[in-house]
């Protein structure tokens, strides 16, 4: 992708000004109008099938057209949907601005008066948008642009679920990070507007503890996991915004306050008022399976009535069939001892021994769909032995995990650069904190581990679609694909270098992941094929530093059990 390219007939790409998971997002201007613009290039998730991708790219497409309908002062305006080579692009409002996360880069942390009034903003363009049908589906501080007079934004609208962002895909593969996701959704139920309440809680208490509620490390399925069991430890820095986050981050939905009561609420902290959120309502009972009334408790045997009370035990039972009740519970007594017989009738319609039968077996079954949600989420390809420790601080640069250093060349990268000389260096990789990342193509993981002295935290694909026998434009999109998941996903970059290859990075996983620390974005330019295995990239690197630096790397990429994995790179 290179500068001055019209975009539909209307629309000339000046510079990129971010990359992510789910693309790039470019600076330019509408030819027509003769108007600034942000132009994204949505890349949909990798491993799709030929018709999985036409239906996501048709769907980014209907996602951005509903999107364009939400005018709101606090929410970036989608001007225009059009599709060029085959991939959908978004024309929006250009504001100049840096997001919330670049503010906070560096453990930096916002007095909570200042989160307060940030997080009023973002509910009233949020509380509008649910009222106009629109749930966001992944709010991020990197999707809150904040400008110098304070005026906020909120963008991407939706394009999450348009591309598969922080989701688990069909393939498998998990993209962008789920620190900021509502516990349900990390469980795998539906989003509702009131996970859009818990993932603004959870950006703003980043914003005044300096991480997300549930951490944000180098691995996303150990995230996941936290996420979905939803035990949060109350703020130490929020001061009076403390309990309204609580409320915005309660573990259950129906416990959460709308978005219009916590715009409400995060109004009066920022003006120093005391907030008025009432308290969350009770948890709800309902019958049993086949039972005939709210709540049926079954009595004591009568041999055991002189000695226990009624005692009785919640039942989760409806989140076995419609997660948009899982708080719904039934209530049984505990089990009679041994040698009691069977048990009194109960008061229900249904006999006590088929209420306990049928509350029996849909206890079994609870634990079956967990385990199977627990295998799900940690069981990688076959051959993977589980999740690996998070990897630790790193006191040296990697010799072959990164670019040359910096020659003061930071110009322009040519489109057509020679190849030079194989080297044994592992291709670096892309992704700023901005909202947007190009998506990769599919996300192989290898078979076994390589025999370096660090292992990787356990990779974030779960399976992998065959790709075939690489071919020039696989080749390129893989390679796209590949740097689209850096520096914000290095475990799942790990995880398409071959294991010969990662022994060459000298270090293993810890150093490859810790050189990638230091790197704020890279820009990803021209891919040009170069035979059926190799292509040419031209990348940009933005160091933490400040620094800029430039080159052109070549990749190699071979076919393992139709995987394509990259198995060689050089300068």
């Amino acid at each position: 992708m290179t500068a001055d390219r019209l975009i539909a007939g209307r629309y000339r790409l000046t510079d990129p000004i971010g990359t992510g998971a789910m693309g790039v997002v470019w600076r330019g201007t509408d030819v027509r109008l003769r108007r600034t613009v942000a132009v994204k290039q949505l890349i949909l998730a990798p491993g799709l099938t030929r018709s999985a991708a036409l239906e996501a790219k048709l769907r980014a497409m209907r996602e951005g057209r509903i999107a364009a309908r939400l005018h709101h002062p606090n929410a970036i305006t989608v001007f225009d949907v059009a599709e060029e080579d085959g991939q959908p692009w978004l024309v929006m409002e250009y504001m100049n601005a840096p997001s919330l996360a670049a503010k906070l880069s560096g453990k930096r942390t916002l007095a909570p008066t200042e989160v307060a009034k940030i997080g009023a903003q973002a509910a009233g363009a949020l509380a509008a948008a649910h009222d106009a049908g629109i749930m966001h589906r992944d709010v991020k501080p990197a999707n809150l642009l904040v400008g110098d007079d304070g005026t906020v934004k909120i963008t991407d609208f939706g394009i999450s679920r348009a591309v598969g962002d922080v989701t688990v895909t069909a393939t498998g593969f998990l993209a962008g990070t789920p620190a900021y996701l509502a516990p349900e959704v990390a469980r795998g139920e539906n989003p509702e507007p009131a996970s859009d309440v818990f993932a603004l809680g959870s950006t703003l208490y980043a914003a005044v503890e300096g991480q997300p509620p549930f951490g944000e490390g180098d691995n996303p399925l150990a995230v996941l996991h936290a996420v979905a069991r939803g035990e949060i430890a109350e703020p130490k820095e929020a001061g009076a915004l403390g309990p309204v986050l609580m409320r915005l981050l309660a573990p259950t939905i129906d416990a959460r306050p709308s978005m219009h009561e916590a715009k409400q609420a995060l109004e009066a902290v920022a003006e120093g008022r005391v907030p008025t959120l009432g308290p969350p309502p009770p948890t709800k009972a309902m019958p049993a399976p086949g039972g005939d009334s709210a709540t049926t408790v079954l009595p004591q045997p009568a041999a055991d009535a002189a000695n226990a009370t009624a005692a009785t035990t919640v039942v989760p039972t409806a989140a076995l069939t419609d997660p948009g009740v899982a708080e719904s519970v039934s209530v049984q007594p505990p089990i009679p001892p041994s040698g009691s017989g069977t048990l009194p009738a109960g008061t229900g319609a249904v006999p006590s021994r088929n209420r306990a039968v049928l509350l029996g077996a849909g206890a079994f079954v609870a634990v079956l769909v967990v385990v199977g949600l627990v295998a799900l989420l940690v069981k990688g390809n076959d051959g993977d032995s589980g999740t690996a420790a998070a990897p630790g601080p790193s006191s040296s640069v990697p010799a072959l995990a990164g670019p040359p250093p910096a020659t003061g060349d930071t110009g322009p990268v040519p489109q057509q650069p020679q190849e030079p000389a194989p080297s044994t260096e592992p291709a670096p990789t892309s992704s700023p904190g901005a909202s947007t990342s190009p998506t990769p193509t599919p996300t192989p993981t290898p078979s076994s581990a390589p025999p370096t002295s660090s292992a990787p935290p356990a990779p974030t694909t779960v399976t992998a679609t065959p790709f075939g026998p690489p071919t020039p434009d696989k080749v390129a999109q893989f390679v796209q694909g590949y740097y689209g998941m850096l520096p914000g996903n290095t475990a799942g970059a790990w995880s398409q270098l071959t294991p010969s290859y990662q022994v060459q990075t000298g270090g293993g996983y810890n150093e490859y992941a810790r050189w990638w620390g230091t790197v704020r974005s890279v820009s990803v330019g021209r891919v040009t094929p170069n035979g059926d295995n190799r292509a040419v990239v031209a990348l940009t690197y933005v160091m933490k530093t400040g620094e800029t630096r430039s080159e052109n790397r070549w990749i190699q990429v071979t076919a393992d059990n139709g995987r394509m994995l990259i198995s060689g790179s050089g300068t």
